[in-house]
């Protein structure tokens, strides 16, 4: 993947606001599977090709399909894999029981979009024909595309076992297992299609509500055994062609339960992907850049913090941008990072915290801030 050698690089996480008319027909498919027709694919790939203009008209380097097709970022592969016939989980993060009055504002934010059933048997590919036509769609719409570079997403085991629960295999590290053992051939063709990978693997940091009753060191355990399985998934792609994005997830909450970066970026670190991104300009996380002047850089990696926050309609000036980035440069070093955004922006289909008009100015904020640093490190 392409690293910052004569300029600060701009990317995002993935996900970009979608047309209404996308998010209708979502639904109406969600309801009804096959009920959309051919409707689905021309207003997804209309939004494709809006999207990925959208991103370079807006400066940025590094660009996506923004997930237009997809739901979420996760729940698509319930579609396409077998065994997830199980109970459907209520959606996480549409509110906060501890803050009553917070939950009312937010419920207001909850996608229709959030189907989440269990494993309850093995998992095998079943439609890997909507695999080839998400890659093939996406690969149309930048084929003429002037960027650095493009990425394609993908969720890791880790975090298809944290939205996906297991309700059929012995023990869960034999769940992620099999799921690495199924994705990695999504993962593959991602690459072999000319892109860079990348991982979401938001599990890494944000399972950790699941465990608040156990010590960091049991919850260390848990997300070192999700890594070793992304590992084992990726076995066969090369290091340079990968990205991760870690995260404490895009809600509007007081993410006061978030366990610190400090106590598992050395775990991080230890997944196979060149790149690692993670928020790092939201009120909660916006200090732990620090943590880079304790922790040395693998040789070779590289990272993506977050300079401008995904869940604020506060548009940046690009000179707190360029603030946030030579921050980060001064510490690990201009050609080992690439700027980026704290998580999605259309992370749930149907759920917009941010207008999509300042999606825009905010990306172009970062591009703008970006080229204020370059100048500063070159």
């Amino acid at each position: 993947m392409r690293s910052s050698t004569s300029r600060i690089l701009t990317t995002h996480t993935g996900s970009l606001p979608r047309p209404w008319r996308v998010v209708e027909l979502l639904l109406d498919e969600m309801q009804q599977p096959g009920a959309s027709g051919p409707a689905l694919e021309v207003a997804v790939r209309a939004a494709v090709a809006d999207v990925v203009q959208k991103q370079i008209d807006a400066g940025i380097d590094v660009i996506n399909d923004g997930e237009q097709g997809r739901a979420d970022y996760t729940v698509h592969v319930k579609d396409r894999l077998t065994g997830f016939d199980g109970p459907n989980a209520p959606p996480r993060g549409t509110g906060e029981p501890e803050f009553p009055e917070l939950a009312a504002l937010l419920s207001q934010f909850a996608s229709p979009l959030q189907y989440r059933p269990a494993c309850s048997g093995p998992v095998a590919w079943k439609d890997w024909p909507a695999v080839e036509a998400d890659i093939a769609r996406a690969k149309t719409a930048m084929s003429k595309a002037k960027a650095e570079e493009f990425f394609f997403t993908s969720p890791s085991p880790g975090q298809i076992a944290r939205y996906l629960t297991n309700q059929h295999y012995k023990t869960d590290e034999e769940y992620l297992y099999a799921l690495a053992d199924a994705m990695a051939r999504e993962y593959r063709a991602i690459v072999n299609a000319g892109f860079v990978l990348q991982l979401d693997c938001p599990d890494l940091a944000m399972s950790r509500v699941l465990y608040l009753d156990r010590s960091i060191a049991d919850y260390r355990k848990i997300i070192a055994l999700n890594v070793e399985a992304l590992n084992h998934a990726v076995k066969d792609v090369p290091v340079d062609r990968m990205r991760m994005h870690v995260c404490w997830g895009s809600t509007l909450g007081p993410h006061h339960t978030d366990v610190p970066l400090k106590d598992i970026v050395d775990i991080i670190l230890k997944a196979k992907p060149q790149a690692v991104s993670f928020p790092g300009a939201n009120p909660r996380h916006g200090h732990e850049w620090k943590v880079w002047q304790a922790v040395k850089l693998p040789d070779g990696k590289i990272i993506v913090p977050g300079v401008i926050d995904s869940t604020s309609n506060f548009v940046e000036h690009p000179e707190l941008v360029a603030d946030r980035i030579v921050q980060y440069a001064r510490i690990v070093g201009r050609d080992n990072m690439i700027a980026g955004v704290d998580c999605g922006f259309g992370t749930f289909a149907g759920r917009v915290q941010v207008d999509s008009k300042i999606v825009w100015m905010k990306l172009a904020s970062l591009a703008e801030g970006a080229g204020l640093a370059s100048k500063q490190l070159w």
